[in-house]
């Protein structure tokens, strides 16, 4: 479901070259939770921004839900993302002036495929209650804690029934017990058939994972 050949990422600053990620090989399963855990600036973000389409500017070869990036216009991608790819941010991404409800109706209401609203409402009050929020529906990010902002942004990623999860340090802002819940929906949904893979510095998500992979000097191990 997800597949990484050779993956190579390089910034520059000013004439000097920094590469990032020097050969990444990864591939991850339907069904699947794999974990990279690794030190802040190890680039783990960037392999997990390339891994979702967003990233454009690296070397090697990239599979997502079965469809290689290499020539891909970014109309396409973007397509690709709003139809395979749920992505959850640690910083949540979520719109102030919106209900939690409506927050997870965004992606679908951004879609021009002539989808019903009434459609698109129905199926956000189903992924809030499959993260167990049904109740905060109309509660906007302000009156949320910081686990149930968490478990909207994850909602609005499942809503549009992605095949694959991808979670950039999705515990950092939260508490242990609030993040232990997190983990332990990650894998619920991995058991439901999703390919997740989530990034993080924090070696606790390990207990949910089926794989930990570390990156260290740009490459991965076991």
């Amino acid at each position: 479901m997800i597949r990484l050949a050779g993956v190579t990422k390089t910034f520059r600053d000013g004439e000097q070259a920094l590469p990032i990620l020097r050969g990444v090989d990864l591939e991850v399963a339907p069904g699947e939770l794999v974990a990279i855990v690794g030190p802040s600036g190890s680039g783990k973000s960037t392999l997990l921004y390339i891994a979702g389409a967003l990233d454009t500017d690296y070397g090697g070869e990239v599979t997502i839900a079965d469809v290689p990036l290499a020539g891909l216009s970014p109309t396409r991608r973007a397509a690709l993302r709003n139809r395979a790819v749920g992505f959850v941010f640690q910083s949540f991404n979520l719109l102030q002036g919106l209900s939690a409800l409506e927050n997870v109706m965004l992606p679908g209401m951004l879609r021009r495929d002539g989808t019903d609203r009434a459609d698109v409402r129905e199926r956000a009050a189903d992924a809030l209650d499959r993260v167990g929020l049904a109740a905060k529906a109309k509660a906007p990010p302000a009156r949320l804690s910081g686990g149930e902002r968490q478990r909207v942004a994850i909602a609005r990623a499942i809503f549009t029934r992605p095949r694959v999860i991808l979670a950039d340090e999705p515990t950092g802002n939260l508490d242990a017990v609030t993040g232990e819940g997190i983990i332990s929906l990650f894998g619920e949904l991995a058991r439901d058939g999703l390919t997740v893979l989530v990034v993080t510095h924090e070696e606790r998500v390990s207990r949910a994972a089926a794989r930990v992979l570390h990156l260290h000097d740009g490459r991965l191990s076991s």
